[in-house]
């Protein structure tokens, strides 16, 4: 697909359910003895896999519209042992988060994903599972998929402080921690997106998170609880608003107004360093809804001018970076990011393939370490192919890059926008972007 530029983006648009929360919805309706109620929930390949693992664990899951759902679940302590491998497809999120669920829990099971999925690693989930007593019975080559694991007749509680700042991590921990008698404690060293606990707690679970060090917490989860269904209504993805809103800020003359997004203060990293960058960013309708921040978002043509932006707040825009590194290019200086270690690790190696397409259009940039340096000078030539290594997030930024460079921007596969914005094309040529 080919991107172009043209007129201003104008329009107002709501961006599918977040994904994050979509994957724990269905979860945590899994683990409740009854019915849970779920709306806005984001019908991407990822989260669909994920609805049909739950079934395979013993869930009744059902649509009854467009983005709403019913989960019966069988409560904590009652999976069912699934007879086929589990196949999350493309979703790291999905089968991590999952193995925590399974993992503390006396079945067998098979994790198993696409080819990209099957590259990425998943040590750093199994090794804290093991303390539970989790047996890993067979892995692939260096801890990837596809994976056996046997779960413990009776898990032990733990306690585990994360060597690596990642959300996936601490929840695959505290969802094995359900099943395990007594408190189970994880302690992070840099905050992550806290999706987990509030969801524990909506559902009813004693959880206690304090503060850590300078930027970490301890989290503190009481085994063993009786979920009580809660309904849950999904807020749009902060990471899909990502998009529309760089595109927005880049393309001048554009206003556009992004409805609904999650304001999770952990999740904003993205928003902060925009609006520090000088984008015309205006906060609409600040509310809570299902116990998380929510905002409207209208954001406007902006000249940018390039920041620093710390390491300490990688965990609460990983996903962003890729397009922050667009935007970036537009902006005059230079912008450096620090601290992108987790980005090799993502559905590609997101620092190579960002530098990569940075390269096709003729951006400035250097990689020191675990930085990303982009020159920033205000006019990005364009001109080039995208190579996006099968990653959704790599596809959209891109694509949105091609609406303000002198000449058009290609990248060489679409397909898997599919696993976390289905509508991306539609939404953005709606707004009146040139796509073809």
């Amino acid at each position: 697909m080919t991107a172009r530029r043209g007129a201003a983006l104008t329009g107002t648009v709501q961006v599918p359910g977040d994904k994050s929360i979509s994957h724990r919805a269905l979860m945590f309706g899994l683990l409740t003895v009854g019915e849970t109620t779920i709306t806005g929930l984001l019908e991407g390949e990822d989260v669909i896999n994920t609805a049909k693992v739950c079934r395979a664990l013993g869930a009744r899951v059902e649509q009854t519209g467009p983005g709403a759902w019913t989960v019966h679940g069988v409560g904590v302590g009652g999976l069912v042992e699934p007879a086929e491998s589990l196949d999350f497809g493309n979703s790291g999120t999905g089968c991590r988060l999952m193995m925590g669920v399974v993992g503390a829990h006396p079945i067998r099971a098979t994790f198993d994903g696409d080819a990209s999925l099957r590259k990425r690693p998943m040590r750093r989930a199994l090794d804290p599972l093991e303390l539970f007593g989790l047996t890993v019975v067979s892995q692939a080559e260096g801890g990837r998929l596809p994976i056996t694991t046997q779960g413990p007749k009776d898990a032990v509680p733990v306690v585990y402080e994360s060597p690596v700042a990642s959300a996936q991590v601490k929840s695959a921990v505290l969802l094995a921690g359900l099943n395990a008698p007594g408190v189970t404690t994880v302690i992070e060293k840099e905050a992550t997106r806290d999706h987990t606990e509030r969801m524990l707690t909506h559902f009813g679970a004693e959880v206690t998170v304090t503060p850590h060090g300078e930027h970490g917490r301890r989290i503190d989860l009481v085994g063993q609880p009786e979920l009580k269904p809660a309904p849950v209504i999904v807020p749009a993805d902060p990471s899909s608003a990502a998009f529309p809103m760089v595109a927005a800020a880049i393309v001048p003359g554009s206003d556009v107004t992004i409805t609904g997004v999650m304001m999770n203060p952990l999740r904003t990293g993205l928003f902060t360093t925009l609006v520090e960058m000088g984008a015309e960013i205006e906060i609409l309708n600040a509310r809570v809804e299902s116990g998380e921040d929510v905002a409207d978002l209208r954001v406007r043509g902006s000249k940018l001018t390039g920041v620093d932006v710390p390491a300490h707040r990688a965990p609460s825009m990983i996903d962003e970076y890729p397009v922050l590194a667009v935007a970036a290019a537009f902006a005059e200086g230079p912008t450096r990011m620090r601290g992108l270690h987790e980005l090799r690790v993502k559905e590609s190696d997101r620092l190579a393939a960002v530098a990569a397409g940075l390269a096709a259009a003729g951006v400035d940039h250097t990689i020191e370490g675990d930085d990303l340096i982009v020159a920033g000078n205000g006019k990005v030539p364009g001109g080039g192919t995208v190579e996006t290594h099968m990653d959704h997030r790599i596809a959209m930024s891109f694509l949105v890059m091609g609406l303000g460079t002198t000449q058009p921007m290609t990248v060489d596969d679409t397909a898997f926008i599919a696993t976390s914005f289905p509508d991306f094309t539609g939404l953005m040529r709606g707004l009146g972007a040139d796509f073809s």
